[in-house]
């Protein structure tokens, strides 16, 4: 496998039509369509393109907001937010909010943030797109027909995890591939049947395409990874989150 970085793309700005902008830069590249490249896009771009911004000026916190303002130490216009964008809160500490997205995801501050969006004089947050699952689907198919055969794409987030240090891309919705790939009730090399094991094959690609991506001032949203795709059974990324019943960190 090898994973390209897209270099290049400029400043995504609300109304931005993304399939042209990425099958123009696509088709400045040498790729190897035989390998079923995967592409794979930062969801700040998404959000971007969608025009997912809020003016905190414009945001009155409630009774709840300001409590949990108090307790976290964060604007507690942002904690409107994240709360409005969520169905639970899981945690909240000096320093943290971690929340249950309204779209499933367990993520800190709802996936909202204002790093590397452009203020123009006015103190915006960016929220994740409306439905990335849609958003994903609707990108492949204008690839597709702008003659970029991609086998599927993916569109990533940065994420903490239990009971680990820093953050990893994870996927945050797909289409066109095997998002999880279930492998229980197949054999190990020793005959072993598998009871547990399925694999996170979008996240993985997630993860692999994070390092050329960067999570800084690196300004690329997008890679290609080719020669990963796998033959199974096409599932999107909803399938990757564990239900709440399962939940054993609460």
């Amino acid at each position: 496998m090898h994973v390209v970085p897209l270099v290049g793309l400029p400043e995504i700005s609300p109304g931005t039509e993304l399939a042209d902008l990425l099958a123009a830069r696509l088709q400045t590249e040498t790729v190897d369509w035989g390998s079923s490249p995967l592409l794979v896009l930062a969801q700040k771009i998404i959000s971007k393109a969608e025009g997912r911004y809020v003016d905190l000026a414009e945001i009155t916190p409630d009774a709840q907001a300001l409590e949990l303002a108090r307790v976290t130490g964060k604007d507690p216009r942002m904690i409107s937010l994240i709360l409005a964008e969520s169905s639970e809160v899981v945690r909240a500490v000096p320093g943290l909010i971690i929340v249950r997205h309204r779209l499933g995801y367990v993520m800190a501050n709802a996936g909202i943030d204002q790093s590397n969006i452009p203020m123009q004089g006015r103190d915006l947050a960016l929220l994740l797109p409306e439905d990335p699952h849609a958003s994903a689907r609707h990108l492949l198919e204008q690839l597709r027909k702008l003659e970029c055969p991609l086998a599927g794409i993916i569109i990533s987030d940065s994420f903490g995890r239990p009971w680990r240090q820093g953050v990893v891309n994870i996927a945050l919705a797909s289409a066109g591939i095997p998002a999880l790939i279930d492998r229980r009730n197949t054999a190990d090399r020793h005959g072993r049947t598998l009871q547990v094991t399925q694999i996170a094959f979008a996240d993985a690609v997630a993860a692999a395409a994070g390092r050329v991506m960067g999570e800084a001032e690196e300004g690329v949203p997008a890679a290609l990874v080719c020669g990963l795709m796998t033959q199974a059974p096409e599932v999107d990324c909803r399938a990757l989150l564990r239900p709440p019943e399962m939940d054993l960190f609460q």
